[in-house]
This record gives C-alpha cells, sequence and structure tokens, in this order.
C-alpha cells in the first residue's frame, strides 16, 4: 500500500523517539485500542506522532483539551504534512453562548446568532475533505463530540460538476438553493453564488475561492477558479465538488416528515403543560415552535435548527447523535482512522463531564418551554459512545490518569529529549515572610523586572481569573510589560496573544490552568507558581508538572513555587522531576550532548485571514492592560492570606 501522508521535517528521531515510534506501530499491529505515549515536555511527542500518523497510513483525529492548545498543534501538523489535508475544527460550542435559561431571574440567553465566518470555513473544510480523501488529519478541541449532522444528508446534498456535464441552468439554479445557498446580485461571499445569463459564480463554505461555471446550451462549457475582485480566470478546472453551506441539512421529504413529527410532538407537550397549569410555558413554546415550523416550510432551515435534529434526521429518541466522528471512515462497520488525545490527563475528564453539563442546561429550557424535548438529543456524545466512536487511540501526557492507566495495553515512555535539555531546577520560596513584610508578589515583581531586562519571558501562575487580571494591571503599573491569558479570552485573541507574547511585546502572561498543558514557549525561562501549597485540582502533582513544563525547552529555565509547607503534592512533582533530570544528564553524559535551547519559528498558529495583520489586536489596545490603581494593594495582599489588609 502507497502512503498517503507526506512527512516533511528537517529533524531525525532521536533520542527516546525512535524506540517509542516503534512501540507505538507495533501495538497498532497488535490491535490495541488504547495506548500511552508519556512524553516529557520537550521530548518531541507531536513529532513522534506525526511519525505514527504516516506510517499508520490511515485519516487521524488529534483531539486537544482547550482552542489555544488546538491551535498550536494544528500549526505543527500542517508544516509536517504540507501537502496534505490538515484542518482545524472548532466548534461552535467553543466560541458562542450557548442557548440558557436562569429561573431564579427569569433570563433567557439566547444562542450568539453571529457565527465568525472564518470558523466556519474551517469546520466546512474539515468535514467536506474527511469525505472526499483519504489523507487528512483533523485537529480538534474537545468540543468535537457535539451533534454535528448527519454526514450522509451532507454527502447526498453535495453536487458533483465536470465539463460537458448536461445540466439546466434552472436546474442548477434549484440544486444550490436546496442546498441552502443564497442567491445574490452583489459581490459573491461564502455560501452563496451569482448568476448572470448563463455563468455562475459559486463561493463554497468550505474554500477561500470563486468557482466559475459556464453553461452552453445545457451542459457545462468550462469549470475555473476566478479572483473574486478582478474576476480573471486564475485555474481551470475538469471537475469540482460542492458541499452544502450548512452541515444540518435534509431534503425536501425528510423536512416534511419532521413538521410533522415536531406537530405531533408539540400538541403531546402543550397538553402535558395545560394539563398542569402551566399556562406560561405552554404559551412560550406553542409561539416559538411554530415560527421554527414556519421558517422549516418556507426555507427549510430556521434559527436553533440543531434542536430538532433528531426529527430531521429520523432518530430515535435517545439515539446517539452524529458528531465530527461521524464524519471519519468505516471499515466492516468499524471505525478506520487514528485517534491522538493530546494532553489525555485532561481531555479525556472533559470529556466525561460534557454530557452530564450539556444535560443539565437543556433539562432547564425544556421544563420551562423554551424547547420540546426532542432538543435532549441535540448534545454530546456520552463518553461510552465515545470510545465506541473512536479508533484505535493513542494518548500523549507528561502525566498519565487514572484513565489511561487501566485502559492502556502499553505505556510508552519517551523521556530523554533530543536537545538535551533537563528538567528545570526547583526552589521553593515563601508565599509571605512575617518577618521582613515580604510577600510572593513582591519577589516575583524582583525576578520579572531582571529577566525582563535580559529580554527572557516569565510565565506566573495563579489560582484565579481575578487574580491574573490584577496582576497583570499591577506589573504593567510597575513598567513590566504583562498580560493575562484565562478562559474568558475568545480563541482568536488568545493564539495572538501567544504570539505576541513569544515576539516580546510583553515579558510575563499570567493565567490559571490555559498555561499548564502543551503550550509550547521556547522564549520562557522562569515559571512561577503562586501558593503552590493549596492543594487541590490546580496544584495536584499533575497540575504542577505540566505548569513546571512549560520551562523545559530553555537552557535557562527555572521553577519557583511559592509555599510556606511543601504538600504531598508538590513532593511527589518534585520527585519525579528530579527522576527524569537524572535520566536526561546520563544521557547527555553518555553521548556528550550539550543541552541548547528549543529554536522554533514564530509563526501564526492558524494562518487564518484574521491574523494576516500582524499583532494587530494589540496594535489596537484591544487587550493592553489599564494601570494599576495605586490605592490599592497587591493583588495577593487584598487575598488575607497572611491575616494582615
Amino acid at each position: 500500500m502507497n502512503n498517503i501522508f507526506k512527512l516533511k521535517s528537517e529533524f531525525e528521531a532521536a533520542g527516546d523517539q525512535p524506540q517509542a515510534i516503534e512501540k507505538l506501530l507495533k501495538g497498532l499491529e497488535a490491535g490495541f485500542d488504547y495506548q500511552t505515549l508519556l512524553g516529557v515536555t520537550g521530548s518531541g511527542k507531536t513529532f513522534t506522532a506525526a511519525k505514527v500518523i504516516a506510517a499508520y497510513n490511515k485519516p487521524a483525529l488529534v483531539i486537544a483539551p482547550n482552542k489555544a492548545l488546538a491551535a498550536q498543534l494544528y500549526r505543527e501538523y500542517k508544516n509536517f504534512f504540507p501537502e496534505n489535508a490538515v484542518h482545524f475544527f472548532v466548534s461552535y460550542y467553543d466560541y458562542y453562548q450557548p442557548e440558557a435559561y436562569l429561573p431564579i431571574t427569569d433570563t433567557y440567553i439566547d444562542k450568539e446568532a453571529m457565527i465568525n465566518e472564518e470558523m466556519d470555513r474551517l469546520r466546512h473544510g474539515a468535514t467536506s475533505a474527511l469525505l472526499s480523501r483519504r489523507d487528512v488529519i483533523i485537529v480538534a478541541s474537545v468540543s468535537c463530540i457535539y451533534n454535528l449532522g448527519v454526514p450522509l444528508n451532507y454527502l447526498g446534498a453535495s453536487l458533483h460538476l465536470e465539463t460537458e456535464q448536461v445540466i439546466t441552468r434552472q436546474d442548477l439554479i434549484r440544486q444550490l438553493i436546496s442546498m441552502q445557498f443564497e442567491r445574490v446580485n452583489g459581490e459573491v461571499q461564502r455560501g452563496q453564488f451569482r448568476v448572470r445569463g448563463d455563468v455562475f459564480e459559486i463561493r463554497p463554505m468550505s474554500e477561500n475561492v470563486v468557482y466559475r461555471l459556464d453553461l452552453e446550451g445545457q451542459s457545462v462549457k468550462s469549470l475555473s477558479i476566478i479572483d473574486n475582485t478582478t474576476k480573471n480566470i486564475l485555474e481551470n478546472l475538469e471537475e469540482i465538488v460542492i458541499f452544502p453551506p450548512k452541515h444540518f441539512i435534509s431534503t425536501q421529504p425528510q423536512i416534511e416528515q419532521a413538521i410533522k413529527n415536531i406537530e405531533e410532538e408539540l400538541q403531546d407537550r402543550l397538553a402535558y403543560f395545560k394539563k398542569n397549569e402551566l399556562f406560561l410555558e405552554a404559551e412560550r413554546l406553542e409561539r416559538r415552535t411554530r415560527y421554527d415550523l414556519e421558517m422549516l416550510h418556507t426555507l427549510g432551515y430556521c434559527h436553533g435548527i440543531e434542536n430538532y435534529s433528531r426529527h430531521l434526521s429520523g432518530k430515535l429518541a435517545g439515539e446517539a447523535p452524529d458528531p465530527l466522528l461521524s464524519y471519519f471512515p468505516l471499515k466492516d462497520g468499524k471505525p478506520d482512522f487514528l485517534t491522538i488525545i493530546d494532553e489525555s490527563h485532561i481531555a479525556i475528564p472533559q470529556i466525561r463531564g460534557m454530557y452530564n453539563g450539556d444535560r443539565a442546561r437543556k433539562d432547564t429550557l425544556v421544563k420551562f418551554g423554551w424547547r420540546l424535548p426532542s432538543a435532549l438529543d441535540n448534545r454530546p456524545l456520552k463518553f461510552a459512545e465515545f470510545q465506541k466512536r473512536v479508533g484505535q487511540v493513542i494518548c500523549t501526557t507528561a502525566t498519565p490518569g487514572d484513565y489511561e492507566k487501566e485502559h492502556s495495553k502499553q505505556i510508552v515512555e519517551q523521556i530523554i529529549r533530543p536537545t538535551g535539555l533537563v528538567d528545570p531546577e526547583i526552589e521553593i520560596r515563601p508565599v509571605y515572610d512575617q518577618k521582613t513584610d515580604y510577600s510572593q508578589i513582591n519577589d516575583i515583581v524582583k525576578e520579572a523586572e531582571k529577566l525582563a531586562a535580559k529580554g527572557e519571558r516569565v510565565i506566573i501562575n495563579t489560582l484565579t481569573k481575578k487574580q491574573a487580571e490584577d496582576l497583570s494591571l499591577y506589573l504593567n503599573n510597575k513598567n513590566i510589560k504583562a498580560n493575562y491569558l484565562h478562559s474568558d479570552v475568545k480563541t482568536f485573541e488568545r493564539t495572538d496573544i501567544l504570539k505576541a507574547f513569544r515576539e516580546g511585546v510583553f515579558d510575563v502572561l499570567i493565567g490559571v490552568n490555559l498555561l499548564r498543558e502543551g503550550l509550547d514557549l521556547p522564549e520562557v525561562t522562569l515559571v512561577a507558581i503562586l501558593d503552590a501549597d493549596r492543594e487541590g485540582f490546580l496544584r495536584s502533582q499533575t497540575s504542577l508538572m505540566q505548569t513546571m513544563g512549560r520551562a523545559a525547552r530553555n537552557v535557562s529555565g527555572k521553577i519557583i513555587l511559592y509555599a510556606d509547607k511543601e504538600t504531598d503534592s508538590m513532593k511527589r512533582a518534585i520527585s519525579e522531576s528530579s527522576r527524569r533530570r537524572k535520566l536526561q544528564l546520563a544521557y547527555n553524559e553518555k553521548h556528550g550532548i550539550k543541552p541548547k535551547t528549543v529554536m522554533k519559528k514564530i509563526e501564526s498558529m492558524l494562518g487564518l485571514e484574521e491574523e494576516r495583520e500582524e499583532n494587530e489586536y494589540f496594535k489596537q489596545n484591544k487587550h493592553k492592560p489599564q494601570k494599576y490603581d495605586n490605592r490599592k494593594d497587591p493583588p495577593a495582599r487584598r487575598r488575607g492570606r497572611n491575616g494582615k489588609k
């Protein structure tokens, strides 16, 4: 069998990588459903995974626990496989506020209607690639397990056109409209088409191109890609495949049947509300549902159509939805692709918890008449359903969790870094010294000033978002360029912030959880963890080791743990770090390796239209920290840790 993937890299497998690649491939050949690659930070886990994907020769899904890490991985795989179909997929649930109802305050929160066009393009690019070729790698966040739409409907609605194909002008217009393309007279945007005489201009949702189709009589005379501004022909084609601009797509008979089923469910639910004298809920549900039914009847689509997906797809109540995983190929009814779960120790618990979180929100909407009960089936996969839908799985992490340890047929260690870099030295300093009235904030300010003057970068890990924001403002008031990064910062802004941090737009990056897993920041020489002795999820052995790993890509890397006592988690993390440090030092001595800092090109993580202007986000001061108010106490003091003000 010919290899469908062409991996390109200036590096060769080194250190522990060759043996790790060999063991993982043997595990795949043996039919292992789960394996774990225990790779320390900086050991090249992504390169190892890329080598395995190339050799395994099947489509691959790479799942990351958050959008920032997914964006970084997308860029890395894109560089490894420039000739193959590498796509980035982010769920709507990653970048819009989902529909919700708060009964205590009687507040209804509608789903954000504005969909980021570029993100929508990426989603369609991923699904269309999966349905049209084999050399596909999709990098996605964990939210890829949410309902997406029936792939057979999506594929069935696609339009295949080739030169000399017989088709009339009216038939082509009718097909495009039935696919949910919008006809326009002006400039053609994504998901739109224009007709002038026998010339069609069609702009698919999945590509940054405009197709031109010329008819002659009742056949296709020519197909081409044109410049949307000048209308000049860029490339002549023999055939094209156009996929629908929406994932929730249905045929007219399916829509008509769905309308009947929705009407029946509505009547049953209204009867229930009226029987229980819930007249407000009944009125609300009938008004909203009838409006949606009218839109479905007229346009074949409505706002929030995904909530009627059970009826439109013909699925039974409780049946598993069709997420991104359903678009991957099957062989003999079984998944025929490879799944890489990056930073699995955090990604797997996220996947396990998504269903219950979504169900709690939807139950409230149904109870108070905002949605029909069938909306409950517009959901993420349950974990058991996820396990059945994924192919063979390789988990990658520096700190395997209980799930990986219990389910992996083998855990392959990749401890040795090809660069020779060792785990950074760890220093413990007090949170607060009562004798000198000197706090962790005083100390980190001093360290940040010193390193910023040398052009080096600092990461500070806090316990809360508020503390991260306050500390960012406080440092800026001290003339130390700082910024924060946490879950409230939007997807594209996160990638901008990380790129600007590497470029030296600011010297200190402060965060809570997002700075733990996988982020590749070789310019960082110091990682400081505030309140390291606050035992818990954010200060567990796993969390500490993951955060400390951000300093493992620089020869000058150093860790400061601010703690008044040494917790069990701290002891275990320090012990494991020491073990790995000894192994690396022994390897370096044996092979005469002198450690060197990872050199990595600074580039946009996604390469999207939104990123074309270098640091435009910062130039416009959209995320520029304000000066800290001197009348206020430093962030750490106001938390009351030391019993003082």
